[in-house]
């Protein structure tokens, strides 16, 4: 018998306060389930992309994942996420969660978070991040050259989900919320990330990725 959810849970959605709490557990998934395993990714050859899935009632972590393009180029980090997910038994409704990515997600993984079903997801690096201090300018350059969408500007609230950059969201914090703090550790994983970011760059020239 099938595990997956009626499809009227699919889209059943539970509204999220972007507060202090809320964002350091985001922060922390980060943090604590997905540089682990991007740090170990990294020195076999794949990029830096990794992402997590977390029960919206309690922000704790269902799946995280990294990506794994060196063993198939569409491996992203969302898209191993959400593979991954599929092997958990009892995994909530995709309107029960909260799909976080290290980075902006590029249009192939869009496109999976859409059909998969889920109605958010937040990201750390924006694509300008991706394209400056990562130095891959793919996402950017596949928006505007196939989809016309230029600078990225695809539309972050529609029918399916909204998209929210955690910096934002921290950002917008009173001071008051732990506002420096989660500052601080947002800093802390951009230095971490440009490390692994090193080792990838690195290495690439070496691996079979077509879009290294």
């Amino acid at each position: 018998q099938s595990r997956d959810p009626p499809r009227e849970a699919m889209y059943c959605s539970k509204a999220t306060t972007h507060d202090a709490a809320f964002l350091s557990s985001v922060i922390g998934s980060i943090e604590k389930s997905v540089v682990p395993l991007t740090a170990a990714a990294v020195k076999e050859g794949n990029k830096v992309f990794g992402a997590c899935v977390l029960k919206k009632a309690d922000l704790s972590v269902i799946v995280a994942e990294t990506n794994r393009e060196m063993e198939w180029p569409l491996l992203h980090g969302e898209v191993s996420a959400l593979r991954s997910l599929q092997k958990v038994a009892d995994r909530p409704a995709p309107g029960e969660c909260v799909f976080v990515a290290t980075h902006e997600p590029c249009s192939l993984c869009l496109s999976a978070i859409t059909w998969s079903g889920y109605d958010n997801f937040y990201y750390l690096f924006t694509y300008q991040d991706t394209k400056d201090a990562f130095s891959i300018p793919h996402d950017l350059k596949i928006l505007a050259e196939v989809f016309k969408c230029e600078n990225g500007a695809y539309c972050r609230s529609n029918a399916f989900w909204t998209a929210y950059s955690i910096g934002d969201l921290v950002a917008a914090l009173p001071d008051d919320q732990d506002k420096a703090d989660l500052q601080a550790r947002i800093r802390a994983l951009a230095l971490a990330y440009d490390d692994m970011s090193k080792t990838y760059q690195a290495s690439k020239a070496d691996n079979n990725i077509p879009l290294s």
